[in-house]
């Protein structure tokens, strides 16, 4: 019996440190810039995850996360919101002190003062805001803005934009996916002259609760959602896994000619430091897709043949990227969507914490 004690004992130690050695912490101080004066409640999580926490009484966060990249967004109401890279290859993960900063008023004065906002926005362009923002796709239609009265819509004549901002987070709910999305909507704009759409902010989720029959029906969306995805691109490169999972990767030069990459492993692409993973990759990455055919409204909505077996996208690459565990990369600014990628909008994002498993 005691023989069997010290196996049981041995094998829950094991889980143990198999299950810390996957995670790591994060903790930190949220402090005032200007009086070095602890913030309570300030709101601290990773965006595009369902990981988030508020500070206590003495400024203080904790948190652990899976091993890989995030974002660490801090807001609060009155404050500049701040956000900074971390990983578990950060030895300061365990003491950080953010210094928050006031919003400059004078600012915000000066932009309402010039203001191009249009009285009845929603009215005007919400549509087009929903169609572009939340997306299209079949599971867009099951997705609701729950505060819409939080958008402000400008729209600049001269320079032919539109521009949405939120004065509060955006709140969706995505019933396709079981989830409701805190959006900190920095800024959507579109172009009307080049008709070219993005959109910046901090998503955070959260998944909602259902009944047996509707998780089982999330957890075939979600896994829908991410086969193909931008997300399952990224872990599949990572783990060296791509021709596995059903990607092929093709480099296109400036008149689009195509030139097949037939080892992505090859060190002039890739390589390792520190636990990253490092694409030396430059211009259009053309990214196939071949174990599950496009959404049949993507093929109608572009005029292509409802034969078409390969889901297409790309990405316009400033000057290589790196990849993390968890399949979050950077510099992600210097990444632009194009393609099914660029199609498949907020109805279909899932958080870095999810796992198809």
């Amino acid at each position: 019996m005691k023989q069997l004690f010290s196996i049981i004992s041995s094998l829950l130690f094991s889980v143990a440190v198999f299950s810390q050695d996957k995670t790591f912490p994060v903790n930190g101080t949220v402090i005032d810039a200007k009086t070095k004066l602890p913030m309570s409640n300030a709101s601290v999580f990773c965006q595009n995850t369902t990981i988030g926490t508020i500070t206590n009484a003495d400024g203080k966060f904790f948190m652990r996360l899976n091993k890989g990249g995030y974002d660490l967004v801090i807001s609060y109401t009155g404050y500049e919101t701040k956000s900074m890279r971390i990983s578990n290859g950060n030895p300061e993960n365990d003491s950080l002190i953010i210094e928050m900063s006031e919003k400059d008023k004078s600012m915000e004065q000066v932009v309402v003062a010039g203001s191009a906002e249009v009285a009845d926005g929603w009215n005007k362009y919400g549509q087009f805001f929903i169609e572009n923002f939340i997306g299209t796709s079949p599971n867009a239609s099951q997705c609701s803005i729950e505060n819409k009265d939080v958008l402000h819509f400008y729209f600049y004549k001269k320079r032919n934009k539109l521009k949405v901002k939120a004065k509060d987070d955006l709140v969706v709910t995505n019933n396709a996916l079981g989830y409701k999305i805190r959006y900190q909507l920095d800024s959507f704009v579109y172009d009307y002259s080049t008709k070219v759409g993005s959109y910046t902010g901090y998503p955070l989720f959260e998944e909602l609760t259902g009944t047996p029959e509707q998780q089982d029906e999330w957890k075939k969306n979600r896994f829908n959602s991410y086969i193909g995805s931008r997300l399952h691109f990224m872990r599949s490169y990572y783990d060296s896994t791509l021709n596995d999972e059903g990607f092929s990767l093709e480099l296109l030069d400036e008149n689009n000619k195509a030139t097949a990459v037939t080892d992505p492993y090859d060190s002039k692409y890739y390589s390792l430091d520190s636990g990253d993973v490092m694409i030396n990759m430059k211009g259009r990455l053309r990214v196939n897709y071949k174990n599950h055919a496009p959404d049949k409204k993507y093929l109608q909505e572009n005029d292509f043949p409802l034969t078409t077996r390969l889901q297409i996208s790309a990405l316009d690459i400033v000057d290589g990227f790196s990849i993390q565990e968890n399949g979050y990369f950077y510099e992600q600014s210097e990444i632009t969507n194009m393609g099914y990628w660029a199609w498949k909008k907020l109805a279909e994002l899932l958080p870095y914490d999810y796992n198809p498993e």
